[in-house]
């Protein structure tokens, strides 16, 4: 047996043995597999003191749910690190924009539409209301119901007292009829 196939097996079995409650292999996974994992961590985290409180958090983890693991679905060793991935982009999606008050925003560009930019967008705008208009009501509202709205087309079709294949046409020929008149 090569050392990596020795790897994966003393890792699944550690954690066999953590599902168990196992202290001891509990804390030979953590010497094994802590350096590595810490190294993830770090490369996503890209501050210590970051990855280090998330290397408490992901083997309080592994401690929770090793009873979890699959051993016949791939490796121990994969399965921690895909844990510890996983728990830094959580920590990552949960961090607070940084507060600077350096005059950094001074420096920002301003975004916000020119005048001319508005001007178009407005006629744009009218052009859509006014194709709008030559849609028969109850279609333009089913429209505007789909994709302005969110609704699904089973809920429009009962809104409206149609089966739900008309619904669809209703729709497909209603966006066809708005495209000919946009483009023209």
């Amino acid at each position: 047996m090569n050392a990596t196939a020795q790897i994966r097996t003393e890792t699944c079995l550690l954690l066999e043995r953590i599902s168990r409650q196992d202290r001891t292999a509990f804390r030979d996974l953590y010497h094994s597999a802590g350096p590595k994992l810490m190294g993830v961590l770090l490369r996503i985290l890209g501050t210590r003191s970051e990855a280090e409180d998330a290397l408490q958090e992901v083997f309080t983890r592994v401690w929770l749910r090793a009873g979890r693991f699959d051993p016949s679905r791939g490796a121990g060793m994969t399965w921690l690190v895909a844990l510890s991935r996983n728990h830094a982009i959580d920590r990552l999606r949960a961090r607070k924009p940084e507060q600077t008050d350096d005059g950094v925003a001074e420096l920002i560009v301003d975004t916000a539409p020119r005048a001319e930019t508005r001007l178009i967008a407005q006629g744009e705008a009218r052009r859509v209301t006014e194709c709008f208009d030559t849609l028969e009501p109850a279609r333009a509202e089913a429209v505007r119901g789909a994709y302005l709205d969110g609704l699904s087309y089973e809920s429009l079709a009962a809104r409206h007292s149609i089966p739900l294949n008309t619904m669809r046409t209703w729709l497909r020929r209603s966006l066809l009829k708005l495209k000919e008149c946009l483009e023209q």
